[in-house]
This record gives C-alpha cells, sequence and structure tokens, in this order.
C-alpha cells in the first residue's frame, strides 16, 4: 500500500515536467527567431548597388526652327523615292552645278527669329563664305541640327540652350541667293542627314540615367 500511495504521489510531478520541457524548448526557439536580425542576400554587394543606375524613358517633341505665321518651305528635302515633280523642288543650282538638297529651306520676305528645336549644346558656330553664318547643336538623342544662312548669331560654342530659344535670325547666303530671306536647316543622325519632316513635331524617346 506505501509503493502505491508514493507513486501516486509522483505521478502529477512527472506530467509537470513532461508538459515544461516541451513548453520551454519551443519558448526558446520563438525568442531566436524573433530576435535576429535580417540578412541581406549574399548576391547583392556595394558594386552592384553603385553601379546599377535606373535608366528612364523621357518623350519629347522637336519642334519647328523658327518663329513666324508667315515663314513657309521654299525647298524641301531630296528625298531619292520622292515623285520626279517633289524631287525637282529640292534641287539647287549653283555655279553651273546641280545640287541634292540636304535639308528644309524656310523663307519668308521678313527676317525671322531661328529658334533651337530641343534641348542641346551648341558644338560649332562659324561663317562660310558659301552657307554663310551656321550653327550646329548636338541634342540628347545624339542628333545634330544645323541651321545656315544666318544673320545674326546669339550664341557661342559650348553654349547650353533650351528648346524654342532664339538662337539667330534668318539671312542669305550665296549658295542659295535665289531664295532671298531664309533658313537652311539640316539633321544629322550618325553622321547621316535625314529628312527634317521626318523628325520634326514628331514624339521621340530619349534614355537618361537617374
Amino acid at each position: 500500500m506505501k509503493k502505491e500511495r508514493l507513486k501516486l504521489k509522483r505521478f502529477p510531478l512527472l506530467i509537470a515536467i513532461l508538459v515544461f520541457i516541451p513548453l520551454f524548448t519551443l519558448g526558446l526557439l520563438f525568442n531566436t527567431t524573433t530576435t535576429e536580425e535580417p540578412r541581406e542576400p549574399d548576391f547583392i554587394n556595394d558594386e552592384v548597388i553603385e553601379t546599377t543606375l535606373p535608366v528612364i524613358n523621357d518623350s519629347v517633341k522637336p519642334i519647328n526652327p523658327y518663329i513666324g505665321s508667315n515663314v513657309k518651305v521654299g525647298k524641301t528635302y531630296y528625298d531619292y523615292q520622292a515623285e520626279e515633280k517633289a524631287q525637282l523642288n529640292s534641287i539647287i543650282m549653283h555655279d553651273n552645278t546641280y545640287i541634292q538638297n540636304s535639308g528644309i529651306d524656310y523663307i519668308d520676305d521678313k527676317e525671322f527669329d531661328v529658334v533651337a528645336i530641343l534641348n542641346g549644346t551648341v558644338v560649332t558656330v562659324k561663317e562660310d563664305e558659301l552657307v554663310g553664318k551656321t550653327i550646329e547643336i548636338k541634342h540628347e538623342d545624339e542628333t545634330i541640327s544645323t541651321y545656315q544662312s544666318l544673320s545674326e548669331v546669339n550664341i557661342k560654342k559650348g553654349d547650353v540652350v533650351t528648346q524654342g530659344q532664339v538662337i539667330g535670325k534668318s539671312g542669305t547666303n550665296e549658295l542659295d541667293k535665289d531664295l532671298g530671306n531664309h533658313l537652311h536647316f539640316e539633321i544629322y543622325q550618325k553622321g547621316k542627314s535625314i529628312n527634317p519632316d521626318n523628325y520634326l513635331n514628331k514624339e521621340i524617346n530619349i534614355e537618361k540615367e537617374n
């Protein structure tokens, strides 16, 4: 009888120990999990963070290179695929030589303001005996816009210009003497001339690193 009583007295203590140990173990695991500091992924390092820059696509629209409601096209760009009638209006006659027009000539009886078609940096300002005062501007999409036959120039090489900024005034030159007062305008991409009509007033995307 004494042995049975002894066993009964120890039985509740045994149950308490069996319940306490698992609970204590779970408590330790939970505490370790919640207090452990978060770790950064091993594949990201300082070099990756410093060299990776977000790229933003900006959409812009080049404007006409002049200000004036009466300005019109005097000679068009020579297009090899255009109809013969259109090609005839894009031929320049100088010194008994026919020259294919590599730009567009804008004319007006009165002198008019010439403006930058986009933001850019002035890379050339010069005066040529044949084509007159000339400005070249490099834009963010690596396009070069050229403005010739100017009577005045308001900027210098190295200047940063904004779209619509007045950079000079129309004038005359020896090459297109018969056009009178005008602006000869050209666009170059990767060193090749393109038809300004395919570029002006069209939305283009420029990638920038932020």
